[in-house]
C-alpha cells in the first residue's frame, strides 16, 4: 500500500475513534442534563449525527437544546469526514488493484489469453492455475468480474472483440488464446483479430454449432472443440467402456496417475538417445505412451526401442506427479536452463 493510502487510512481510523468518543460522551452529557438512560442517551446522539430527525426522545431543557446545538456541529462534520474519507480509500485501493494487474500483465509472457469466464472458462482457468500456467482472462460482466477478483487470477476488463483489449492483454507476448465466449459469431470475429495481431499464436476455440467448426478453422483457429460433443463421447464411453471410463476418470482428476506432453529440449538429457538408450523405464519409472514428431505432428503410439527422442518433439507420459516432474527436470529440460 502507497504512504498515502496508508496516511488516508490513519486519519480514517482516528476519526472513527474520535466519533465512538463523541457518542460515549453526549451519552453521559444527556444523562448527567436531562436525567435520561443510556439506551435513550444513545439513540438521540445517533438520530442527530445521522440527521435521521425523528425528533426528541422526551421533551429537553434549553441547555439539553443547546448541547444538541454543538453535537450537531461537531458530530455531523465528523460523519462526514468519515464518509468521504472511506469513499477515497475504496477509490485508491481500486486504482491500486488495476496498477498492480496492468504491472503483472506486462511482466506476464508465453501466457495463455482465455476469453469469457463462464462455466468453461472458470473451469480451465482453474486447470491452468493448478498446474502453474500462466494466463490472463478477458472478460467485461460486472458479476464474473467479482468472481474473478475473488478467484485471485489476473485479468483485463474489456470486450475481447477489440484490438486494444487483446493488446493490453499481451497477445504479443502470448503462447495461446483460448475462446470460451457463449456466441459463436463472437469467437470467429475475436479469431479473425487476434491471427491478425498475432499470426504465430494457437488459437483453441469452442463452438455449439457443429457447422462453424469450419467457420472458425477458415477464421484462423488451430483447433476448434464442441463441449457438448466431447459430454456426449464421454457419456457413451462411460456406458460402453466402464472401466476404461473409470480409468480415464483417475487420469484426469487425481495425482496417483498423470498424462502428460513434456517437450523434449536441445541439450536435454534424452535428446538425441534412442528409447533403449535412455534406459527409460529404469531411470525415471514412467511410460511413454506416444512420441509427437514436432515437423509432421505424427504419433509414434507404445514406440520401441529403437526410436530415437528428436530435440522439439513430444513425449506423452504415464505416470505418477513426481515421475513426470522428474521426467520433465532430469529428462527433458536442457542443461543450460534446468
Amino acid at each position: 500500500m502507497s504512504q498515502g493510502s496508508e496516511e488516508v487510512r490513519r486519519e480514517l481510523v482516528g476519526a472513527n475513534l474520535m466519533l465512538l468518543a463523541l457518542m460515549l460522551l453526549c451519552a453521559v452529557g444527556y444523562r448527567v442534563i436531562e436525567g435520561w438512560n443510556w439506551l435513550e442517551g444513545f439513540y438521540m446522539t445517533f438520530i442527530t449525527l445521522t440527521t435521521i430527525g425523528f425528533g426528541e426522545v422526551r421533551d429537553m431543557s434549553d441547555l439539553g437544546r443547546v448541547f444538541t446545538i454543538f453535537l450537531g456541529l461537531g458530530g455531523i462534520g465528523t460523519v462526514a469526514f468519515i464518509a468521504t474519507r472511506s469513499a477515497q480509500i475504496l477509490i485508491n485501493s481500486n486504482a491500486l488493484r488495476k496498477r498492480h494487474q496492468e504491472k503483472m500483465i506486462e511482466r506476464t509472457k508465453d501466457h495463455y489469453i482465455l476469453c469469457g469466464y463462464g462455466r468453461i472458462g472458470s473451469r480451465i482457468a482453474a486447470d491452468l492455475k493448478s498446474r502453474g500456467v500462466p494466463f490472463v482472462i478477458i472478460e467485461n460482466a460486472p458479476k464474473k468480474l467479482e468472481q474473478i477478483v475473488a478467484d485471485d487470477h489476473l485479468y483485463v476488463e474489456g470486450d475481447a472483440e477489440l484490438e486494444s483489449t487483446l493488446e493490453r492483454a499481451g497477445i504479443s507476448r502470448a503462447k495461446g488464446l483460448v475462446l470460451t465466449l457463449p456466441e459463436d459469431r463472437a469467437n470467429v470475429f475475436v479469431t479473425l483479430v487476434a491471427r491478425e495481431l498475432s499470426q504465430d499464436i494457437f488459437i483453441l476455440a469452442r463452438t455449439d454449432k457443429n457447422q462453424n467448426k469450419r467457420k472458425l478453422i477458415r477464421a484462423g483457429a488451430n483447433t476448434v472443440v464442441s463441449p457438448y460433443e466431447i459430454g456426449a463421447d464421454r457419456m457413451a464411453e462411460v456406458i460402453l467402456q466402464p472401466s476404461l471410463g473409470k480409468f480415464m476418470q483417475r487420469v484426469r482428476h487425481t495425482e496417483a496417475i498423470n498424462l502428460e506432453e513434456i517437450k523434449i529440449d536441445s541439450d536435454s538429457a534424452l535428446a538425441g538417445a534412442t528409447v533403449a538408450a535412455s534406459q527409460f523405464r529404469e531411470r525415471f519409472d514412467a511410460i511413454i505412451v506416444a512420441i509427437i514428431d514436432s515437423e509432421t505432428d505424427e504419433m509414434t503410439f507404445n514406440p520401441k526401442g529403437s526410436v530415437k527422442l528428436t530435440p522439439g518433439d513430444s513425449l506423452v507420459i504415464l505416470g505418477s506427479k513426481e515421475m513426470v516432474q522428474r521426467v520433465r527436470q532430469e529428462g527433458c529440460t536442457s542443461a543450460v536452463t534446468a
